[in-house]
């Protein structure tokens, strides 16, 4: 997930886009040489203890329990995401009901919603909400705006995650995104950080190199070839060097987008609760994007689906 984040960026407890206040200056570029990183322990040790939780609820419990811990993950990660859009300010009736419909939106599929049965009235919701809300009145259309797309940036995606495990065999379906998806971070932070000179996106994350994104697709396409081999053997060799690629890019976009967020908003980290990795939304960022190009190769190519 989005681990890298440039160095003058602060903590998210600083008071938000203030890094900007002489004159709208963008920060200075960060150098080449910035593109290093420094290992972390925490990171193991957070990963080790979390791992073995989150699969035994995958494989071993039904698949509206993980459909929960998706909620509660999503839950957190969106509540860090309007905490860096509101800043100082809070707008309780509005981030309720984001909290709300992206709890719904990402249980869908097991209440038999389609995605629209949900959003065109949680729409609706919202822009009452914003008539009512006792927000600064130059702040309500963005405030219900940056609600909104926090519903579908964070529920939207993680419900293509709760269809993928509603689908059969699909704890090995989701065992494999995740795998493939850990392994093109993983990749990427590594390689980056002991070979990356060549900038991928600076105006965007100072510390993305084209030899982090080249470690992380050799890792994800070699994930993603064991996995075929190890629970998914249903998966054609096509299939499995097709998703190692796609998802490396679905995780390049999510990262690269939780990094322009976190940017706009002046911070380092979305939030300090998971040790080494920051916030729950740095630890989905990749997730939100490959899971649904997953789900949707899975649905279109394999002719599987649950999510209407």
């Amino acid at each position: 997930m989005a681990v890298s984040s440039a160095p003058y960026l602060r903590s998210p407890v600083a008071t938000p886009h203030s890094a900007q206040a002489a004159g709208d200056a963008p920060p200075p570029i960060a150098s080449k040489s910035s593109t290093g990183r420094r290992f972390d322990p925490r990171r193991v040790y957070t990963a080790v203890v979390l791992a073995p939780a989150i699969w035994a609820v995958i494989r071993y419990l039904p698949p509206w329990t993980f459909t929960l811990l998706l909620v509660a993950g999503g839950s957190i990660a969106l509540f860090e995401l309007y905490r860096m859009a509101f800043g100082g300010r809070t707008n309780r009736m509005l981030v309720g009901l984001g909290l709300t419909l992206a709890a719904f939106v990402i249980s869908r599929a097991h209440l038999g919603l389609t995605a629209a049965d949900v959003l065109l009235p949680g729409t609706m919701a919202l822009i009452l909400a914003m008539l009512f809300t006792d927000a600064p009145a130059e702040h309500r259309f963005k405030d219900t705006a940056t609600v909104l797309f926090g519903v579908l940036y964070v529920g939207l995606t993680l419900g293509a995650l709760a269809g993928t495990r509603a689908l059969p065999g699909g704890e090995w379906l989701v065992l494999f995104v995740a795998l493939v998806t850990w392994a093109g971070d993983t990749g990427a932070y590594y390689a980056g950080s002991l070979w990356g000179r060549h900038l991928l996106a600076p105006r965007v994350s100072p510390k993305k190199t084209m030899e982090g994104l080249l470690g992380g697709l050799v890792l994800s396409v070699l994930a993603a070839l064991l996995a075929r081999a190890w629970f998914l053997p249903g998966f054609s060799l096509a299939d499995a060097l097709i998703l190692g690629i796609l998802l490396t890019g679905g995780g390049l976009l999510g990262d690269l987008s939780e990094s322009a967020i976190k940017r706009s908003a002046g911070v380092k980290d979305s939030g300090g609760i998971l040790p080494g990795h920051g916030g729950m939304l740095d630890r989905l960022d990749s997730l939100l994007f490959t899971a649904p190009a997953f789900y949707y190769y899975v649905a279109l190519v394999r002719g599987v689906t649950t999510l209407p």
